[in-house]
């Protein structure tokens, strides 16, 4: 199966305003991210606060960014959830909508079984028949994908990639002897894009390319066409920021930043709240080092 994008897909921020869905900021957003080359964008995942929105809030954002996306750039839906039924019918939903591919985070706090898991993931494909991504993030679900099991889901045909954030590196490798060319590996975080290129990932679902989309798809760009000093210096360039972002938790720091940047409001729903005084200045300060405040 193609690759959904190569290089750097953004995580969106869902902007708020008064309680609800901002969609003047939300198409300002997407325009500026088209504008400055990101490759496919990512909505409705855990930096658009998708655990707080509730069904039709994601079923109209998803509408939304593919309106407005019209074809330019792929969209992919967040669709995971740790229901396989409902999981399935918002993928469902999500195709649909006209969304090129989901994102399916590993179904938490039941901590299923591997073959528990394995059967969610299938039955997902199965209903929508959308590329699907794997997203493994055992520091929010509990749960840890392993190299054996990315084996199996790449028997699936629909399961094509990989967003991994587990920070594992030996797992990296393990996961590409593993599956091969069968599933397309992505860094889920921006600290271990480089690192994880360097093992065959082909980008980066990212935070900081909600700020920064040219930086962050022209660094993944270079390391593809084999232009690895300057992948290095874009990379060492983005270093304090890829930190400050992840101060407090994801998305606290990146809507402070991107309310700095006139994107939207500093506005979170519960049980998030903004970050810190001490956080606003260091992202005030990397902000400022990058010319963008």
């Amino acid at each position: 199966m193609k690759n959904l994008f190569e290089g750097s897909a953004t995580a969106l921020v869902t902007p708020f305003k008064n309680g609800a869905t901002d969609y003047g900021s939300m198409e300002k957003i997407i325009e500026y991210q088209i504008n400055e080359g990101t490759d496919a964008l990512v909505v409705c995942g855990t930096t658009g606060e998708v655990s707080t929105l509730t069904g039709s809030e994601r079923e109209e954002l998803i509408r939304f960014t593919v309106r407005k996306c019209n074809g330019r750039i792929p969209v992919i839906a967040g669709t995971g959830g740790n229901n396989t039924e409902k999981a399935a019918e918002m993928s469902v939903i999500a195709k649909n909508a006209g969304a090129d591919g989901i994102l399916s985070v590993a179904p938490y706090y039941n901590k299923g079984t591997r073959s528990g898991i394995i059967t969610h993931y299938r039955k997902i494909a199965e209903a929508c028949g959308l590329p699907v991504i794997v997203y493994n993030v055992p520091s929010r679900t509990g749960v840890n994908l392993t190299p054996e099991m990315y084996r199996e889901l790449s028997e699936v045909p629909n399961i094509c990639a990989i967003k991994e954030a587990g920070g594992n590196a030996s797992s990296w490798l393990s996961t590409v002897r593993k599956c091969g060319d069968a599933m397309t590996l992505y860094s889920g975080n921006d600290s271990e894009t480089l690192q994880m290129m360097s093992l065959g990932a082909k980008g980066v679902i990212s935070v900081a390319s909600n700020i920064i989309p040219k930086r962050i798809s022209d660094m993944c760009h270079q390391r593809l066409t084999g232009e690895e000093g300057k992948a290095l210096s874009t990379f060492l360039e983005c270093a304090d920021l890829f930190d400050v972002l992840f101060h407090e938790v994801n998305p606290v720091p990146i809507k402070y930043a991107m309310s700095k940047m006139g994107f939207c409001e500093n506005e979170l729903r519960l049980p998030l709240t903004p970050c810190t005084r001490e956080t606003e200045k260091l992202i005030d300060k990397a902000l400022s080092e990058l010319g963008l405040i």
